[in-house]
């Protein structure tokens, strides 16, 4: 759809595909397989040759989730989109695609704790080595080796909703000849587009405010078609951490409601946040939408214009 659609209008019209029916709400095709018009045309479709078709095996193609795919790239400025079975596998996914044995990240010490576990843990089995560290960049530029591949961040972080400068620690990466993912969960592009700030890839655990009211899993990965497309891509189609149709179907009808959602949400959780900043009874309050929080200065510069605060999880 043209850029020019807000966020709401993209939430409900972008990504989506008729058939011949022509369906007024997306179709739902919970098929695992596609029927083929030859033997040699199924033979090109399962190797993405020449005379092949797009639809060949719901493990890595499916118009449903091809639809979830193009709606949210869509919303968050991004030129490709590949979506996963849960957040932690499109993380998964994007560093298995991209690094290997030696190579070096720098991560947030206030991301996700199974994030924390994927890449302290069970990545350094496998001799990638990653650095823990605060969300001053002057710390991301320090913690930086030669053989720093990655820099990944989730801002606002779960639960302490700590803020990073994604700006400033795009120019840190790019001086580094590495890559900057942002896990965009918490905000969403209803709120927060970081592809537009200067990240090199938008990771999303769907399952949270994107479908919205806890009823599936998802994930997804989103960037430019050079990296999404032909690196990420060919990992997920052989791994097979696979977003189910029925998953992203649903998700699709949560981004319908997502900017609605959002928005109400902020305005909520800002308004319990103040009442609860003057509580006698309570001593500190984490909340980016008060001037009492200690990010507040990249709150500014890293949200959309006009939009509201992060939500409240």
């Amino acid at each position: 759809m043209a850029k020019e659609f807000e966020t709401s209008t993209l939430g409900v019209r972008a990504g989506q595909a008729r058939t011949g029916f022509n369906e007024h709400s997306e179709a739902l095709f919970l098929t695992s397989s596609f029927v083929f018009e030859s033997a040699a045309q199924a033979a090109a479709s399962f190797a993405g040759g020449e005379g092949g078709k797009e639809y060949v095996y719901s493990r890595f193609t499916n118009p449903t989730v091809t639809m979830f795919q193009d709606r949210l790239a869509a919303l968050e400025g991004a030129e490709a989109c590949v979506s996963t079975a849960s957040g932690m596998s499109a993380i998964m996914a994007t560093a298995m695609a991209l690094l290997k044995s030696g190579d070096h990240i720098v991560c947030s010490n206030a991301v996700f704790g199974a994030t924390v576990q994927l890449f302290g843990g069970i990545f350094s089995k496998y001799g990638v080595q990653t650095t823990f560290v605060s969300n001053a960049a002057s710390e991301w530029e320090k913690a930086l080796r030669p053989t720093t591949r990655l820099l990944f961040l989730e801002t606002p972080s779960n639960p302490l909703t700590e803020i990073c400068d994604i700006s400033a620690l795009a120019a840190v990466a790019k001086r580094a000849g590495a890559l900057l993912v942002v896990d965009n969960a918490f905000c969403t592009p209803a709120l927060q587009k970081p592809l537009a700030l200067g990240a090199d890839l938008v990771v999303h655990s769907a399952t949270k405010h994107l479908d919205g009211q806890g009823r599936v899993l998802g994930g997804a990965v989103l960037g430019p078609a050079k990296i999404v497309r032909e690196q990420i891509f060919p990992f997920l189609r052989t791994a097979g951490p696979a977003l189910s149709p029925f998953n992203a179907w649903v998700i699709l009808k949560g981004l319908e409601t997502l900017e609605l959602r959002v928005r109400a949400q902020s305005a909520a959780a800002l308004e319990l946040a103040h009442w609860l900043e003057g509580h006698p009874a309570v001593a500190r309050v984490h909340y980016p939408g008060l001037v009492s929080h200690p990010s507040t200065r990249w709150r500014r510069a890293s949200r959309r214009p006009g939009a509201p605060s992060c939500p409240s999880k």
